[in-house]
């Protein structure tokens, strides 16, 4: 089924209520009379999107047009495949357990926050909070792979359990800060301070440069060749992430930390060949 977006808002719509299941079993003019949230009223999904065919088949839903302003895009999905045409607004793909979400453009904040699982991909740039916690919230991410081609904001993995997270290209400050367990990887220039008060998990850095900070709260540990992050890159390469050969192999340099917390955690540094 395709929803193609015919008058824009410059008031954000939140669309939670347009889900994979409901798709699945309606009828287009049923969906074109499903309620969505437009600022403090609740209005037909049908004054602003076009809805045509159906998703009974093929499982997948298609959003098209600049969907910047539009929230909730795949929020809780369990299974099936949701593509945006375009950008997508925030929270996008929030508590999903399953399933995939493409974005063919760039994503707003909170992108995966609190995801369970499933595969999230964005072609273009991602903004804050990636994978994060919700404010008053003890964990983000619990499982899922999100991968971001081009840039990500800040904060992402906040407090993350599990996962993966791979950032194609630049990467704001505090990454993996509060991270329990999980992977994040930053293949582009870092931010700073980031693993702050991280327990456990993994953050690899792939071409910091001298652009990295290392917080003095971790302590170098020794040089070596993890194997784990060939198995990683390899799985990358295969759903289209732009990894490059010469990243399969080489040394990396391993931090421990943050000693603030349980000191489990470790920043790694590809050393330049």
């Amino acid at each position: 089924m395709e929803l193609t977006l015919t008058t824009p808002s410059s008031i954000p719509l939140e669309v939670d209520t347009i889900t994979l299941e409901l798709v699945r079993q309606s009828s287009p003019d049923a969906v074109r009379s499903t309620l969505i949230q437009r600022g403090n009223k609740q209005v037909p999904l049908g004054e602003f999107f076009d809805v045509t065919g159906s998703a009974a088949n093929d499982d997948t839903l298609v959003w098209r047009g600049d969907c910047s302003k539009v929230k909730l895009i795949g929020n809780k999905l369990s299974g099936g495949r949701v593509i945006v045409e375009g950008n997508a607004g925030m929270h996008l793909g929030a508590e999903m357990t399953g399933g995939e979400i493409e974005v063919r453009g760039d994503a707003s904040d909170w992108a995966g926050a609190e995801m369970h699982g499933g595969r999230i991909v964005v072609r273009g740039n991602a903004g804050h909070l990636v994978g994060a916690v919700y404010r008053g919230g003890r964990k983000g991410m619990t499982a899922g792979e999100i991968l971001i081609h081009g840039n990500a904001g800040n904060e992402i993995g906040h407090s993350m359990r599990r996962g993966l997270i791979a950032v194609g290209g630049q990467a704001g400050d505090f990454a993996g800060v509060g991270m329990i367990a999980g992977s994040v990887f930053v293949f582009g220039e870092p931010g700073i301070r980031n693993g702050a008060g991280m327990k456990r998990g993994t953050i690899a850095f792939f071409d910091a440069g001298k652009a990295l900070e290392i917080l003095p709260t971790f302590r170098y540990a020794c040089t070596y060749e993890p194997v784990f992050m060939r198995i990683y890159l390899r799985q990358l390469q295969q759903l289209g992430f732009p990894v490059r050969d010469e990243w399969l192999s080489g040394s990396w340099r391993r931090y421990c930390g943050d000693l603030l917390e349980l000191g489990k955690g470790e920043l790694l540094v590809r050393e330049a060949a």
